[in-house]
């Protein structure tokens, strides 16, 4: 069997390689504040709602009582989780003890939310306005047409140029990257990831999409927060409903009109005002690529192709098989680039300390030496950590 060489990291991945500060600004929204929590592991979940009306923090040993023995590798799954996307801001003391608590942010936005409700910013469609709109049945259609136009592309780009006018020059880019070449004097061809791609199934060549439109967003002028904000508030609208395109800045506009592309939205004219329609593709977005990982592939290929006797038992995959597969995958991606800058010279240790905890803070701190009194923290805050520095000295 060939091995699939593109890697299509699930969308909280993408989340939680945020920095911290942006990380922190899409926790205003509580909207987002319940996509993540939905997305998180059973147990992550069970953690965030035990810790939602707790102010203070809770040390580890505290929280690894919460949990079974033979619950320790979920345990480490769901705290691992939470630490990267930030929900859990972790601190360790001088004396290498760990301590929890809930993003203040997040716990503050998702208190509300699930005391009062969340009105999104927008509504839809009035039914005193008469508007023919797609029945779910077309709009499923539309949407199967416009992703199959999108592959059609991708095979021959030349003979379904006339099919295809409608696709941005940003979204041609996006899918174009890697997945097709070009010589001098010769038509564009399918790379071997672009093979690759076509045998995916249509999730994770959607992810795939949409993980390249939000890494390059800071091309084009847009804060990838923002997109991600977007993208995820987009899931919590209703399918089929139509909803005014007066009420997005240009920004969302234009994102939008991308998508429809794809077939995620479905763009209709009125009498006076303009409106988009999401199609399942869309509302369904922060579930259908939750988990896009090889360790789903595999989980789905045992179920497959369990022996008849296997197969009959629920689940027919044991617990304690799947749970090593997640933990092979956790090892496999335990160690990854990460830019950052190493900060020594300071002149005193409580200016250090102060740097350290400072770091702490903003889960930005990657490593630490302090019989030297020297640090090692992430790029994002780096001009940050420059300023804090100048008002200690």
């Amino acid at each position: 069997m060939p091995q699939v060489k593109i890697i299509a990291k699930n969308f909280m991945d993408m989340v939680s390689s945020l920095p911290a500060m942006k990380l922190d600004k899409l926790y205003e929204n509580a909207f987002i504040c319940e996509a993540i929590l939905r997305s998180l592991p059973p147990l992550a979940k069970k953690y965030v709602l035990q810790l939602l009306y707790i102010d203070v923090p809770v040390s580890a040993s505290s929280l690894q009582e919460w949990v079974l023995v033979d619950g320790a590798s979920k345990h480490r799954v769901a705290v691992d989780r939470l630490i990267q996307l930030r929900v859990f801001t972790e601190t360790v003391d001088r004396k290498k003890e760990a301590t929890y608590r809930l993003n203040l942010m997040f716990q503050m936005n998702l208190r509300k939310h699930v005391v009062h409700g969340g009105v999104l910013p927008r509504e839809p469609m009035a039914a005193n306005i008469t508007v023919r709109l797609p029945s779910l049945e077309e709009l499923d259609n539309y949407a199967g047409q416009q992703w199959e136009c999108f592959l059609l592309h991708l095979i021959n780009s030349a003979e379904v140029e006339v099919t295809t006018k409608s696709i941005s020059p940003s979204m041609m880019k996006v899918f174009q990257r890697g997945l097709l070449s070009q010589r001098d004097n010769e038509g564009s061809r399918l790379t071997e990831s672009g093979f690759q791609f076509l045998l995916m199934d249509t999730n994770a060549q959607l992810w795939y999409i949409i993980r390249e439109y939000i890494s390059n967003s800071e091309d084009r002028g847009v804060d990838s927060a923002d997109l991600i904000s977007f993208l995820l508030e987009l899931s919590f609208h209703v399918t089929g409903e139509a909803y005014n395109m007066n009420t997005l800045d240009e920004i969302q506009r234009i994102t939008v009109k991308d998508l429809a592309d794809l077939g995620l939205i479905k763009l209709q004219q009125g009498r006076k005002d303009s409106w988009f329609i999401p199609t399942k593709l869309a509302t369904n977005l922060s579930i259908s690529l939750s988990d896009a990982s090889s360790r789903k592939q595999i989980i789905s290929f045992l179920q497959q192709n369990a022996h008849p006797r296997v197969a009959e038992k629920v689940p027919s995959v044991p617990e304690n098989v799947t749970d090593q597969i997640r933990l092979w995958e956790s090892d496999l991606n335990r160690v990854e680039m990460t830019p950052a800058h190493f900060f020594d010279d300071f002149p005193s240790r409580d200016v250090f300390e102060a740097a350290c905890d400072f770091a702490r803070e903003y889960s930005s701190l990657l490593w630490e030496d302090s019989k030297k009194m020297q640090l090692i923290v992430k790029t994002d805050i780096y001009a940050h950590m420059k300023e804090f520095l100048s008002h200690q000295k």
